[in-house]
C-alpha cells in the first residue's frame, strides 16, 4: 500500500514536472515588457542627452526606477506626458540640465571648406550619420542623423552648424489631434 502511494506521487510530480517545463517554454517572456513599451515611447535618437548611452538603456533605468522620466530633450513634453501615463508616475518639467527641446527637427551641416578632418566628430556621433577620414573633409549623411548636436562641441574649428529640416512631402507629419500632445501606444 505504501509503495503505490509513492509511486503514485511520483507519477503525479513527474506529471506536473512536464506541465511546468512545458509552460516555462511556452510562455517564456523575453526581457521585460515594460522595458519594451517605455522604448517605444522614446524617440529613438540614441543622443545621450539622458546621461545615458542610448534609448534601450534609458527605458532600463526608469523601469527599474534609477531614473526619472524628463531627461529626454528630443522627446520633449509629449514624450514625459506619455512616459508618465504608463508608468503611472507625475508629469515632470523637462530636466535643464539635460538639454532644451527644439521647436522643430534639426540636422548639422559640416562646412566642408573648413573641416580639417579630425574625426573629432565622428567619435563623438552616435547613429554613424558622419563620413569621413583622417586629415580629409568630412560630410554629414542628413538622412542619418537625428540632430542632436553632439558632434558640436568636439569640433576644434567650429565648422559644424545646425540647420532646421525643411518640411516637404517626404517628412511631413500630420500635427497631433490632442493639443499637441502624443498619444500613448495602444498595449
Amino acid at each position: 500500500m505504501v509503495t503505490v502511494v509513492v509511486i503514485l506521487l511520483a507519477i503525479i510530480a513527474a506529471i506536473f514536472g512536464i506541465i511546468l517545463g512545458y509552460s516555462a517554454i511556452r510562455f517564456r517572456v523575453e526581457g521585460n515588457p515594460v522595458v519594451d513599451k517605455i522604448d517605444a515611447l522614446l524617440p529613438q535618437t540614441q543622443c545621450g542627452q539622458c546621461t545615458y548611452p542610448g534609448c534601450r538603456p534609458y527605458a532600463e533605468a526608469m523601469a527599474s526606477g534609477e531614473a526619472p522620466i524628463n531627461q529626454c530633450p528630443p522627446g520633449g513634453e509629449a514624450t514625459i506626458v506619455a512616459l508618465a501615463d504608463l508608468l503611472g508616475v507625475e508629469v515632470l518639467p523637462l530636466n535643464a540640465e539635460n538639454g532644451e527641446v527644439k521647436e522643430g527637427k534639426t540636422v548639422v551641416v559640416i562646412d566642408e571648406q573648413t573641416c580639417i578632418g579630425c574625426t573629432l566628430c565622428i567619435q563623438a556621433c552616435p547613429v554613424d550619420a558622419i563620413l569621413g577620414a583622417a586629415k580629409q573633409m568630412h560630410t554629414i549623411i542628413t538622412s542619418e542623423c537625428t540632430g542632436c548636436d553632439l558632434c558640436i562641441p568636439p569640433c576644434p574649428v567650429d565648422c559644424i552648424h545646425i540647420v532646421p529640416v525643411e518640411q516637404n512631402m517626404n517628412n511631413w507629419k500630420w500635427p497631433a489631434p490632442n493639443g499637441g500632445h502624443a498619444a500613448p501606444k495602444a498595449s
